[in-house]
């Protein structure tokens, strides 16, 4: 057979996958959905206008790992503080992790302020449209990427989130268990995705995964695509997308130290700038390990050595109970000793006093105001 041969047939092909997915996954179907079902979002652009790169990319980073809800109050105030990108990126980044404090996942503030930095110097202030050069700034991936470069520039990528990988997983029967299944999920969602409007039908079909699509109890009844998905015609829908079980880390334990000195203040220190909860406020921990031996815990408490008195005797007092939190990675598990200091008492090196009454303004992460909190109710 001849190169050209092989070519055509090529081509013959793979226009005939193209043509089996726009059978299966009609886009004008979904984008009329759309139409009529979209979502009232405040990082949505009203239809028939362009929507702003900056809030796209502000929103996309906020809602990795968390839900629309939880967003959108944090959304609201960082664009009233920042409404723009030369503005994020003149904030200094202890007031920014301040701002983000409680919505987790700490690298993505991080990562968001060194991202509006990048996006000053490198490119005058203005979001590259290309899915190359937005996947060069700092925090970026291939979501994120994909996601500006569709929604707020209308180029044909196409953004592949859980909701949307649970669409395409369930409309093609895709056996591959997660997370193998990523890169057949993605050359899938590539397939059916339009040149025109490219960024509507990306935020349809996270509308669709969203509220039709959802994990337990979709209304595939109300799917604009049910009649081409192949999980729907099987009758187990709720079945996909497929998972390997999920491992959990071994439990970490520790201990937790609150300081409260006798004139109002409280006793914080601020973590290494890398790593876990990087550049968050805390209350002084020991290690957190799998072998924590209670009974050495206090060995890891604070040291006051200008305390008045010589810094001796101090009486620590655990209060019952422990505080729980999960990570990605791992449970955790701290045990919370307090102990009330004098007025007037220096801070140990690393560590800082904070009035008690203006800890809201600290880039308290959500272990640290579970354990404040388990301190002060007890």
């Amino acid at each position: 057979m001849t190169v050209a041969a092989t070519a055509t047939r090529k081509k013959a092909s793979s226009a005939s996958a193209g043509d089996k997915y726009n059978k299966v996954a009609d886009a004008a179907a979904l984008l009329a959905w759309y139409d009529r079902h979209r979502r009232a979002l405040p990082w949505r652009a009203p239809k028939g206008e362009r929507a702003d790169p900056y809030r796209v990319w502000l929103s996309e980073i906020m809602l990795q790992q968390t839900t629309v809800r939880a967003v959108a109050p944090y959304y609201a105030r960082f664009l009233e503080r920042w409404p723009d990108v030369p503005a994020l990126a003149g904030a200094p980044l202890d007031d920014v992790l301040k701002a983000w404090a409680g919505l987790g996942y700490y690298a993505r503030a991080r990562n968001l302020h060194a991202c509006a930095r990048a996006v000053v110097e490198r490119h005058s202030a203005a979001f590259p449209a290309s899915e190359e050069e937005l996947r060069a700034l700092p925090g970026v991936g291939d979501y994120t990427a994909a996601a500006i470069a569709a929604i707020a520039f209308d180029l044909p990528a196409s953004p592949v989130d859980g909701n949307i990988e649970r669409v395409v997983a369930r409309l093609f029967a895709v056996e591959e268990p997660l997370p193998g299944a990523k890169p057949r999920l993605r050359q899938l969602a590539r397939a059916i995705t339009p040149q025109k409007r490219a960024g509507d039908f990306a935020q349809a079909m996270m509308d669709l995964g969203a509220t039709i699509c959802s994990p337990k109890k979709q209304a595939c009844a109300l799917c604009p695509w049910n009649e081409g998905c192949a999980a729907f015609a099987r009758g187990d829908a709720e079945t996909f997308p497929r998972r390997m079980p999920k491992r959990e880390g071994a439990l970490r334990r520790g201990a937790a130290f609150v300081v409260r000195r006798a004139d109002g203040y409280l006793l914080v220190r601020t973590r290494p700038a890398k790593g876990l909860l990087g550049g968050m406020t805390e209350v002084p921990t020991s290690a957190w390990s799998a072998d924590f031996d209670e009974g050495e815990a206090l060995k890891s408490a604070p040291i006051f050595s200008h305390r008045p008195g010589g810094g001796r005797g101090i009486a620590w007092r655990r209060i019952a109970g422990v505080v729980r939190h999960v990570f990605t990675h791992f449970p955790l598990e701290l045990s919370v000793y307090i102990v009330e200091v004098a007025a007037g008492t220096p801070a140990p090196d690393g560590a800082r006093w904070v009035k008690v009454s203006e800890l809201g303004g600290e880039a308290l992460p959500s272990l640290m105001r579970k354990v404040v909190a388990h301190a002060f109710g007890e």
